[in-house]
């Protein structure tokens, strides 16, 4: 690798940026050292990827490079250039399958940054991200948090269905069994299988908005499984359907409008979601509704408490780990219990305070450092005992990186940027916080989609589509390539051991990988102008992927038409879900199709 990658297309890596601006320019210095820098100096690494926000259209799967170590960029680790060149913002304008993004990382859609886990090219070798809490304090102070519910002046007068309300903006009263009609009320002479081709999958069910919006639209929470159900919450409604069927099971309206949710519900079924304190626009996301997805029924509600001037509460992120529930925000975080809303911590001892965290067994934050230098300033990846908040181990980021996104907590794989270089690269840990590899990306192009870039916006640390791992590799998708009106791209395997990669396997459409099934790679491929999307597996090895679900021709013009989506493979369906449903009037909004649902 003598020569340093080009620059990438819009919507590959790079920091987020406003993709109307030039592409970065090389850093004119590399990064510092981290305050503990690892014993041994990173290996090169590789890549990985992530889902789309509602924004401006973008293409493909493409995901963000990973970290490397090319000639031309200093990396995080000290004068190594990174492998992933320097690409324009990883918004572009793109149609893709995984969402239309909206240019620009934090403005456009409301409310909404562009996908994450991007971050400029690959240049850097992960270093310590900045203690980026006051600047994050500045930025949301400054105006980019854009509120994306409208006053009750902006809703159109169309009544919510199912479930009912205490009249006086109190807790919910429970939801309600609907046992509403299948497809979401589809003609019933819409006969979406005709034509379907033998061995071709099936579509099991169609559903359309059932939900009163406000004018600009809503975001959609979900999907989570439980007991034969798939719940998804939007605006002031959870709701349950039957999976086999898509008949809604039960409904809970809420008094406010939601405003965050975790990628994951605790193993029991209960899920804590965030909703606003009021109404109005001035309403801050600082409740904590305690929702059972078996049953529908609203339990506990907790406040999160602002902790001094800089604790603006306008974005948290929740995340769940056994019996804790956290809130993390800028600076900040608070842990609740699950199984009654008490606090059990809220700021730990030392300088670094965790403002987001990770949904599994192990409770891996994302915290900023402060010495009361601001150039001291610094960022820290660290395990918690999710009882306590004590921190069991943490891994400094060199002067300058943050935190973007965890791809994968175990192994644990982490995306770190450099804003203000505009340089990203992709790390994996150990069990015990050492550093293991730098994915090396070489000179291919990645954009990850997860929904939105920096956690410090409301984006969740997790939820990334377009990349995999298991106990050895990384599994991470390349930017598409198109020819005429086909667009195609790889998946890249890296040894985690070492940050190198070991193979790759292009398939005949782009392809994203959703998680590992049965030891094999599972990816989605898009649906394209003339054949339905699929779900093929890459094994471990590598080669062909292995078409396991075909979707029917006929469903092509409807998979292409989900403004943006979140893909989801669970005992033995497909999910397309909407991830966000906006329209210009209430007959479009009443037709809009929001989950699709695949299966033999």
């Amino acid at each position: 690798m003598s020569q340093p990658p080009n620059q990438p297309p819009q919507g590959g890596f790079g920091a987020p940026q406003d993709p109307r601006q030039q592409p970065p320019q090389p850093p004119a210095q590399p990064p510092q050292m981290p305050p503990a820098p690892p014993a041994a100096p990173p290996q090169q690494p590789p890549a990985q990827p992530g889902y789309g926000y509602p924004q401006a259209p973008q293409q493909g799967y493409g995901y963000p490079g990973q970290p490397g170590q090319q000639p031309g960029q200093p990396g995080p680790y000290g004068q190594q250039p990174g492998p992933y060149g320097q690409q324009p913002g990883p918004y572009g304008q793109q149609p893709g399958p995984y969402g239309q993004q909206q240019p620009g990382p934090y403005g456009g859609y409301p409310g909404a940054p562009a996908p994450g886990g991007s971050g400029g090219g690959f240049k850097g070798k992960p270093a310590v991200i900045i203690g980026a809490a006051l600047a994050a304090i500045l930025v949301v102070a400054g105006g980019i948090y854009i509120a994306t519910s409208g006053d009750d002046g902006g809703k159109k007068k169309r009544p919510v269905a199912g479930g009912t309300h205490d009249n006086k903006g109190g807790l919910p009263t429970g939801g309600t069994d609907t046992g509403g009609d299948p497809a979401g009320d589809r003609d019933a002479g819409d006969d979406l299988n005709a034509g379907r081709q033998s061995g071709e999958s099936k579509v099991l069910w169609l559903q359309k908005n059932d939900v009163d919006l406000p004018r600009n639209g809503s975001d959609v929470y979900g999907p989570w499984f439980t007991d034969g159900l798939v719940v998804k919450a939007m605006y002031k409604k959870v709701a349950a359907y039957n999976t086999a069927d898509g008949k809604e099971k039960w409904s809970l309206p809420l008094s406010t409008e939601i405003c965050a949710a975790p990628v994951r519900a605790a193993d029991d079924g209960k899920i804590a979601i965030g909703v606003k304190d009021g109404t109005t626009d001035k309403a801050k996301c600082s409740q904590l509704q305690m929702v059972d997805l078996k049953t529908g029924k609203a339990g506990w509600k907790a406040e999160v408490k602002k902790e001094g001037a800089f604790d603006l509460l306008s974005d948290i992120t929740i995340a769940i780990s056994g019996n804790t529930v956290t809130a993390g925000r800028t600076g900040h975080s608070t842990a609740f219990s699950m199984k009654d809303g008490k606090v059990l911590w809220g700021k730990i001892p030392g300088e670094c305070q965790p403002y987001a965290f990770t949904s599994s067994a192990k409770l891996i934050s994302a915290a900023a450092c402060s010495t009361g230098e601001a150039a001291r300033n610094h960022e820290r990846i660290q395990e918690h005992d999710p009882a306590t908040g004590k921190v069991k181990w943490s891994y400094p980021l060199a002067k300058g990186w943050q935190v973007d996104k965890v791809y994968s907590v175990s192994p644990l794989v982490v995306s770190v940027q450099e804003r203000e270089k505009k340089t990203w690269s992709v790390i994996a840990l150990t069990d015990k916080g050492k550093l293991r590899s730098e994915i090396d990306g070489g000179k291919d192009k990645f954009q990850p989609r997860c929904g939105g870039t920096f956690v410090i916006f409301g984006r969740n640390l997790e939820g990334c589509t377009g990349v995999a791992a298991d106990a050895n590799s990384f599994y991470m998708a390349t930017a598409e390539k198109t020819s005429g009106l086909e667009r195609s791209n790889e998946v890249v395997a890296f040894d985690l051991d070492t940050g190198k990669p070991k193979w790759r396997s292009e398939g005949e459409r782009a392809m994203m990988p959703l998680k590992m099934e049965g030891g094999d790679v599972l990816v989605h491929m898009e649906a394209s102008y003339d054949k339905g999307g699929a779900l093929a597996t890459i094994a471990p090895s590598g080669g062909k992927p292995k078409t396991l679900l075909q979707n029917p021709q006929s469903t092509a013009e409807i998979e292409n038409g989900f403004f943006t989506t979140k893909v989801a493979y669970e005992d033995g369906r497909l999910y397309v879900v909407a991830s966000r449903v906006s329209a210009t009037n209430d007959e479009e909004e009443k037709e809009t199709k929001t989950m699709m649902v695949f299966g033999k």
